[in-house]
């Protein structure tokens, strides 16, 4: 028994420092230098050395003279269940360095292995802990796993989640449905950010406030949820904003400011075409086109509108390759809806307000050479301002000198 006990001890010694040297040369020899990295930081080695003395001991066993037929059998099946304990860690082990070998590779950045990997160590301690338990016990696991067909309902209702999410993440993963750095929404969790880990059960999302929200793999099948993915892919961000103007400033150009208006460089092309059809319309109408009522002419916010279009088609930050549209939505009691309808050149977030900024400023200071006012609800300093200019009667101003001399006294 003593040169059993050493004879595992050596194989634990041997296992740990050649085994281990090997594999590390080979690893590097093959230029898996993060994986041996990955394989040391879980415990890879430690576990395979930890698997020689069982395994030693479980063969050695028989050599041993005087022990009972039933010791050995007791004392082999002890060492094969520590054998096969240590082989079930070795290879948990082995898929954790998958992961993170996984992770530094070009892939990680749009696909997850990790719920896979998480799946098969469930599988895998479910499986093993039936083959220990069966092995001490000295009893065939087939016997074991007869037994759970009987409470294969139980089953299903304690791994419910694990089931639900297993299918989730298949779904998501083989329709590519989300990966590992998608921007997400999803109001009903409260996630709104970019996915930083998908799991086998949980979904982790860095929201903009650098807060995490988890989300259940499952919910993210059988909820909706926003995904921003092809806006990046596809070259342009959105805007989507009004411009509520003054109903009462728009009129019709009055005589002498078209020419005025050919100042703006981007409206000289647009006045002379509609110049020149609004002639050819007034021909066309005779007599009752001398009358200004009868003719056509144009508007100070059709200019507006028209100034607006060229001047995102020149503007360097707009991708004039997508859709650009200027256009005015119906009026209401908060003005004359003028919405621009079109695309950044740039994705990233800080260039993209930069653009919008810029644009809607310039289109701001713009109206009052165009003759329009911006709507804008009335404040309490314009409702003083116009109770101040408004004038007072001399009975009004009685009584207001009576009161204050009241009020004196």
């Amino acid at each position: 028994m003593v040169a059993l006990v050493l004879a595992a001890g050596l194989a634990y010694v041997i296992v740990h420092r050649v085994v281990q040297r090997v594999m590390r040369e080979l690893l590097t020899h093959l230029s898996l230098g993060n994986w041996d990295d990955a394989l040391t930081r879980h415990g890879f080695y430690k576990r395979l050395a930890q698997m020689a003395p069982p395994v030693v001991f479980q063969f050695g066993i028989l050599a041993v003279p005087d022990l009972t037929i039933s010791a050995t059998e007791v004392l082999r099946n002890l060492a094969m269940a520590a054998t096969l304990l240590f082989g079930m860690l070795m290879l948990s082990a082995a898929m954790n360095a998958a992961n993170d070998a996984f992770a530094t590779s070009t892939r990680a950045h749009t696909r997850s292995i990790k719920g896979y990997l998480q799946l098969g160590k469930i599988v895998l301690w479910a499986f093993g802990t039936i083959v220990i338990v069966a092995t001490v016990i000295d009893r065939s696991p087939l016997l074991l796993l007869s037994g759970l067909g009987a409470m294969s309902a139980v089953l299903l209702l304690v791994f419910k989640d694990t089931l639900l999410s297993f299918v989730a993440s298949v779904q998501l993963t083989s329709n590519d449905m989300l990966r590992v750095g998608d921007w997400i929404e999803m109001p009903q969790v409260g996630a709104d950010g970019f996915v930083i880990d998908i799991a086998l059960h949980t979904v982790k999302v860095e929201n903009w406030d650098k807060t995490i929200t988890t989300i259940p793999t499952y919910r993210l099948f059988s909820d909706s949820f926003r995904n921003w993915r092809t806006m990046f892919t596809s070259g342009g961000r959105r805007i989507k904003r009004t411009i509520r103007l003054d109903a009462g400033s728009v009129r019709f150009l009055r005589d002498g400011e078209m020419d005025q208006l050919r100042r703006f460089r981007l409206l000289g092309d647009y006045l002379d075409q509609k110049q020149k059809a609004i002639h050819e319309a007034n021909q066309e109408l005779g007599e009752p086109g001398h009358d200004p009522v009868n003719q056509r002419r144009l508007t100070n916010l059709g200019t507006f509108r028209a100034y607006t279009e060229a001047y995102l088609k020149q503007h360097p930050g707009i991708n004039t390759s997508m859709i650009l549209m200027v256009r005015m939505l119906e009026p209401g009691d908060k003005g004359i809806p003028i919405e621009l309808y079109c695309f950044t050149a740039s994705t990233a977030w800080v260039s993209y307000e930069q653009v919008q900024g810029d644009i809607f400023d310039h289109l701001l200071a713009i109206l009052p050479e165009l003759g329009l006012r911006l709507y804008q609800s009335p404040a309490g300093n314009d409702l003083v301002t116009a109770f101040a200019e408004r004038p007072v009667s001399p009975s009004m101003h009685a009584r207001l000198e009576d009161r204050q001399e009241s009020l004196a006294g």
